[in-house]
């Protein structure tokens, strides 16, 4: 049985590895551990500094030395200290694929633990949820939803191209479609119903991802 930490953003990318992760991976014999990340004594939740980030996934490589650690963080509104987003070379006009890429590239220069896998979700959790539109109709009595977000999601090349600005990021799509939307509670749902197969043929970069953590089954 391989291990894997996972240091996630908040309580839905918690309950997304415990519903949906955790039990896929199990059947492939890698056992995996949500934490969510720490802003201060007794608040969890949030990326608000990169100090705190490479402080906790720091700790976690070396108290997990026999296990892996990775990561589950929007690249939406990442923390201005965060490696590489005043690079010049940081790819701005690129794909959220690319910045991605890069920046979990100078994460994982600026971590340096060898067991670490470094991980942004692109451009943030609810751009899984595009895979799968149709889902949505058993979680609302609004029948113009569904075809609101299928609409987004067409208009874009895959559910991660979706604009990351604070006005059409993926969760505000959603949450002006869906008022009643609650991220905790519809987000896990929604995603268990639509499943890892329909995400992982969408969303490229959480593809790429999943493939690192395939690689850790053991034989």
């Amino acid at each position: 049985m391989s291990r894997i930490v996972l240091l996630v953003e908040g309580q839905t990318e918690e309950a997304f590895v415990n519903e949906l992760l955790a039990p896929h991976y199990w059947a492939l014999g890698v056992f995996l551990t949500p934490i969510i990340i720490s802003t201060s004594p007794g608040n969890k939740g949030g990326v608000v500094s990169y100090g705190k980030v490479k402080h906790q996934v720091t700790r976690l490589c070396r108290e997990h030395h026999a296990a892996h650690v990775t990561t589950m963080f929007d690249l939406y509104a990442l923390p201005g200290d965060f490696p590489g987003l005043a690079s010049a070379d940081f790819p701005r006009e690129g794909t959220g694929h690319q910045k991605a890429r890069f920046l979990e590239t100078q994460l994982a220069t600026d971590v340096a633990e060898n067991n670490f896998i470094p991980n942004l979700l692109v451009h943030e959790f609810e751009a899984l949820l595009f895979a799968g539109t149709d889902k949505f109709a058993e979680w609302t009595d609004d029948s113009e939803v569904v075809s609101i977000l299928k609409t987004v999601a067409n208009a874009y090349p895959t559910p991660e191209d979706i604009n990351n600005s604070p006005h059409t990021a993926p969760s505000k799509r959603i949450f002006d479609a869906m008022p009643e939307y609650q991220k905790t509670f519809h987000g896990p749902l929604i995603a268990c119903e639509i499943g890892l197969d329909a995400m992982r043929l969408t969303c490229p970069h959480f593809h790429e991802w999943l493939l690192k953590l395939d690689a850790l089954a053991p034989a």
